[in-house]
């Protein structure tokens, strides 16, 4: 029962640096231009 008192504030610590790492490529551009890169593979450059 004590090791609870661990693991629930590493876990909501973990979320959280999930959803701020999610935030950052959201607002950072890292998700523009998806369907070019996929398409790119069709392509004979």
């Amino acid at each position: 029962m004590d090791v609870l008192f661990l693991l629930i504030p590493l876990s909501v610590g973990l979320v959280l640096l999930i959803l701020g790492g999610l935030w950052w490529s959201i607002y950072h551009g890292q998700f523009e231009g998806v369907e070019q890169e996929g398409e790119r593979i069709l392509r004979n450059d």
